[in-house]
């Protein structure tokens, strides 16, 4: 296991002097995050991420991410040039260093949640989804803006964006999807770098959009496109595991024996009588997913590859990006770091 924490580069205001303090801490989870989607990465911006990060004492091998142009989802006519650039990114990524590329094929937006500071009895902070608060709303009539969308949309572009997914519909997602993984994971091959789908978040579809890396068929069917550990997953937990249909242990051992899991996300949810979920602390206990089984799995089942906590709650007062503070995803770090050393020492 190697032990990963996300950094938003020279703005984030956890530092990486912070970062490499947390015990067994390796890998800085980053990427270049002022270049447009679809454009090409500067080597210089590559270059101080990594630097950056190789003067803290840690290791920038993980991207996450490099974004899918919605053009490349869409199958646009400028679909072609931007896959280009995209095995170009994957190149320069490759040069320094990069052994692991994460991404996501969501339409529109990546993450959806209805509130980012829901107050929990504790006195803790954290992401939540609650349908209720979904219902009535119509982004094609109504101007709204709902925490993790993309905030560099206008109104007019997001319904014009509705509109052509709708079009396009499941059956299209899938085909431009196979289409740009079978361009992209040949490039990865042979730069010496796994690709880590990231799945939908959460994964059903929101008003409308279609949503198809969401449950077991879906990640045996993607990963059957182009047959090669370049083509893995991105194991998120809280995304796979905020619907009681993924059983997240079973995925966890059925992938990592296939060498198909590149990159695991831990964290825990509550699921919700309603469908909705909240985010919760990282242990068992606090929600609804079985963290030493999902762990278990990876060992058991030879899983060697990077891990990191994924979003924590506020706690102690700490103000920041939503889901990324220090504390309470160190806290999470501290667990993991428990749960690997005791599955490892029981083989």
């Amino acid at each position: 296991m190697k032990l990963g924490f996300r950094w938003y580069g020279e703005s984030d205001p956890v530092s990486l002097d912070s970062i490499r303090q947390i015990p067994n801490m390796r890998s800085v989870v980053s990427a270049v995050y002022d270049v447009p989607p679809g454009e090409i990465w500067p080597l210089e911006s590559i270059e101080r991420v990594k630097l950056a990060c190789e003067k803290a004492g840690l290791v920038f091998d993980v991207v996450e991410s490099i974004p899918v142009h919605e053009e490349i989802k869409l199958g646009g006519k400028n679909a072609s040039k931007l896959i280009d650039n995209y095995k170009e990114n994957i190149r320069r990524v490759a040069k320094f260093g990069i052994k692991c590329v994460t991404y996501n094929f969501m339409p529109v937006f990546d993450w959806t949640r209805t509130s980012l500071d829901h107050r929990h009895p504790d006195g803790s902070t954290s992401l939540v989804l609650y349908p209720d608060e979904l219902a009535g709303l119509d982004p094609q009539h109504d101007d709204i803006s709902l925490p993790g969308w993309d905030a560099s949309y206008s109104q007019s572009e997001v319904r014009r964006l509705l509109d052509a997914y709708g079009e396009l519909g499941e059956s299209g997602l899938w085909q431009n999807l196979e289409h740009f993984l079978r361009e992209i994971v040949p490039t990865a091959e042979e730069c010496g770098v796994r690709l880590a789908i990231h799945p939908d978040d959460p994964p059903y579809s929101i008003f409308g959009l279609p949503r198809i890396v969401r449950d077991e068929a879906a990640l045996d069917r993607l990963l059957g496109v182009v047959d090669s550990p370049a083509n893995s997953l991105c194991l998120c937990t809280g995304s796979l595991g905020c619907v009681p249909t993924n059983n997240v242990p079973k995925l966890a051992e059925k992938y990592a024996k296939r060498d198909r899991i590149a990159f695991v996300h831990l964290r825990n949810v509550q699921i919700l009588p309603n469908g909705g979920f909240e985010e919760r602390a990282h242990l068992s206990d606090a929600g609804s997913l079985d963290m030493f089984a999902i762990v278990k799995a990876l060992v058991d089942n030879g899983f060697d590859g990077y891990v990191r906590p994924d979003h924590g709650r506020m706690i102690w007062g700490e103000t920041g990006r939503a889901g990324y503070g220090l504390f309470d995803r160190a806290l999470g770090a501290a667990y993991i770091n428990g749960l690997f050393e005791a599955c490892e020492k029981m083989h």
